[in-house]
């Protein structure tokens, strides 16, 4: 059985062979970056709306209105349990807007080098035809011998586990 793992792994490398080095152009890096950056502006939306309801939730009229229906011995102590739970919340949203005002910052530097890269590939000549059929039929035929060399270590390996169960059976 260990030899059938390393076919595995031999076609594992054989495909993974196939998608290295194929790294999308810069127009397609420029949309992802861009849908990045949309995700992030939503959650900083989000968080800044949770802040001004935390910020309002601090006051101390609204505390003592939130905590009306509690009986207590003690309602200074409550009170004082609420403020610091909700100070601890919003102290959690400040950090967690300002990671995303970093996560922002970058994505904005990221996508104005990649829409450079994008307009400087969209301004060169395109390639002659003939030479992009060249180094096509290179490449294609390239991983073609790679993959008839994956099979054929495949069939090998395939036929020499045959080959032991057959003689285990004698």
């Amino acid at each position: 059985m260990p030899r059938f793992s390393l076919g595995l792994l031999l076609l594992a490398f054989v495909l993974a062979g196939s998608a290295y080095g194929q790294r999308p152009s810069a127009a397609e890096e420029v949309d992802n970056l861009r849908l990045q950056l949309l995700d992030v502006q939503g959650k900083e939306e989000t968080l800044k709306l949770r802040l001004q309801e935390l910020e309002e939730a601090l006051k101390p009229e609204n505390i003592e209105r939130s905590l009306a229906g509690v009986g207590s011995t003690r309602p200074e102590e409550l009170r004082e349990v609420r403020r610091r739970q909700l100070t601890i919340e919003r102290d959690g949203v400040l950090a967690q807007l300002k990671v995303l005002e970093t996560s922002r910052t970058r994505l904005e530097s990221s996508l104005a080098d990649a829409q450079v890269r994008a307009y400087h590939e969209s301004a060169r000549p395109a390639p002659d035809t003939s030479q992009a059929l060249a180094v096509q039929s290179k490449t294609g035929a390239r991983w073609l011998i790679i993959g008839a060399i994956g099979l054929f270590a495949l069939a090998l390996i395939a036929g020499l586990v045959i080959y032991q169960r057959a003689v285990k059976l004698r």
